[in-house]
């Protein structure tokens, strides 16, 4: 039984043990590797992913064959691209393990049968879903007004775990830089601290 996603439900509706232990039947615990994909751009993307442990990003491939990285998901965090998802078409994202990563995965049909049995899950994954969806229009709102060195002073103060835990390439594309640049603007945050 999975402490982490009871835990989360429970911020947001209230959840009993012994319906917890069924609602864990509808999902499959997985072991992901650095690197590996659980979603590849292209293929279509059967399962949401509940982290346990570990970090996943998803991102795109540009037209010059660049990866853009839009979206991150560290432990207690769902990850899965939702409109290839929900509708059984191919993903226009991929998502990799930044790191060796434990998920719970739940496909669209026991998902389907999960809200059909526990309807209370509907209202949990609607706030899930209004949460991420306020938080990436913040994220735009955020490329678009601030500057590369705001975005990266704003980001690594309200995510400082992101910061230490994502590879610099990655967490460059995330935040629409180049690796070169983000290495600057690290050394001048240290120059300044050590000031």
């Amino acid at each position: 039984m999975s402490e982490n996603l009871y835990n989360h439900i429970a911020k947001f509706i209230p959840l009993v043990r012994e319906d917890f232990a069924e609602i864990m039947l509808f999902f499959d615990s997985q072991s992901v590797k650095k690197k590996q994909n659980l979603v590849e751009e292209g293929n279509v993307c059967r399962a949401n992913y509940f982290v346990e442990k570990g970090c996943l990003r998803m991102f795109f491939l540009d037209v010059d064959g660049t990866e853009q990285t839009i979206q991150f998901a560290i432990e207690n965090w769902w990850m899965t691209d939702i409109e290839a998802f929900n509708k059984g078409k191919k993903a226009a994202f991929s998502i990799q393990a930044v790191e060796n990563t434990e998920v719970l995965a739940i496909t669209k049909y026991e998902m389907e049968r999960m809200l059909g049995t526990y309807p209370l899950m509907e209202s949990y994954f609607r706030q899930v879903y209004e949460r991420a969806y306020a938080a990436s229009l913040f994220r735009v709102k955020y490329i678009m007004r601030l500057s590369k060195e705001e975005i990266y002073d704003h980001f690594s103060g309200n995510f400082p775990e992101f910061v230490q835990r994502i590879p610099q390439k990655v967490l460059a594309s995330f935040l629409g830089i180049t690796p070169e640049y983000l290495s600057e603007i690290r050394k001048k945050r240290m120059t300044r601290k050590t000031k």
